[in-house]
């Protein structure tokens, strides 16, 4: 009875699970999905973790001030402890989840010293791309390229429109480039393939969303990719052209857990049938 239960047990959990994804070709094209972790806010950040590994998405982007686990105080940032960086190291290599970028965040400080700071924590905790809002420097650039952590400026609706971006970092690195909101850029007016044909050469990560008119008449609200007018599939195909090679992250600026356990399956599905058409 005892073995029947446990195999009843083991089928329900399968039957709960999201259908395993096939990445094989994303990946050939140099394309990795992940989410901002700002899109399960209600959640803590080990929650988060779990919903993602649930969906079979294996990178994220931490955001600061998102509770770290349940019941516990302590936040995720640049304050977080020895202990509680362990602690989040572990649930990191429990869920097969790898954190790749850190923001919308400031770079602190104004000397190198106190902005090496910043890189080091970010080495510290496996970080390959900064998403900030800070104007970057000859400082910021140098430090990028020494500790390897790419820099990107992220778009919110009226903050980095692509031609401050341009202006910024014409005489910096590739390390130094946009962290391209193609949703924010709707928000805000504009064609996001229009948007991102300016940006080549320069685009490092991507919040990609997909958009649909908002439900009371007021602006644009996050939608499963392919499903809006965000152009979505175009975006994809310039992607290619242009070689791009980095992080998709999935944010979403509204929904509850349970809309958004319906919607990102839908998001994820649309990407991996797109990388494997665009892949042959």
């Amino acid at each position: 009875m005892r073995q029947a239960l446990l195999c009843l047990a083991a089928v329900a959990c399968l039957s709960l699970a999201a259908p395993a994804r096939d990445d094989a070709a994303a990946e050939q094209l140099g394309w990795k999905l992940g989410s901002q972790a700002y899109t399960f806010r209600a959640l803590s950040f080990f929650e988060t973790l779990d919903k993602l590994h649930e969906l079979g998405i294996k990178y994220v982007e931490m955001y600061p001030g998102q509770k770290l686990k349940p019941g516990a105080t302590a936040k995720t940032g640049t304050g977080m402890t020895d202990a509680e960086f362990a602690d989040t190291q572990a649930k990191l290599k429990e869920t097969g989840i790898k954190v790749v970028s850190f923001g919308v965040a400031g770079i602190p400080g104004k000397t190198e010293d106190e902005i090496r700071k910043h890189f080091e924590w970010a080495r510290k905790m496996g970080l390959e791309v900064l998403v900030t809002e800070t104007v970057p420097t000859p400082v910021i650039d140098k430090l990028s390229q020494e500790f390897g952590i790419k820099v990107a400026l992220h778009n919110h609706p009226k903050s980095w429109p692509v031609e401050q971006v341009l202006a910024a970092t014409k005489d910096l690195s590739k390390n130094i480039g946009s962290c391209s909101d193609t949703g924010h850029w709707k928000r805000a007016g504009q064609v996001p393939l229009e948007e991102l044909k300016k940006l080549e050469g320069r685009i490092v990560e991507l919040h990609f969303k997909d958009v649909v008119p908002a439900a009371n008449k007021k602006g644009w609200e996050d939608a499963p990719w392919g499903t809006g007018e965000g152009a979505a599939k175009a975006l994809l195909v310039e992607l290619k052209r242009q070689g791009f090679k980095g992080y998709f992250q999935i944010e979403y600026e509204h929904g509850t857990v349970a809309e958004l356990m319906r919607d990102l399956p839908k998001c994820a599905v649309f990407f991996d049938k797109s990388a494997a058409e665009l892949a042959k």
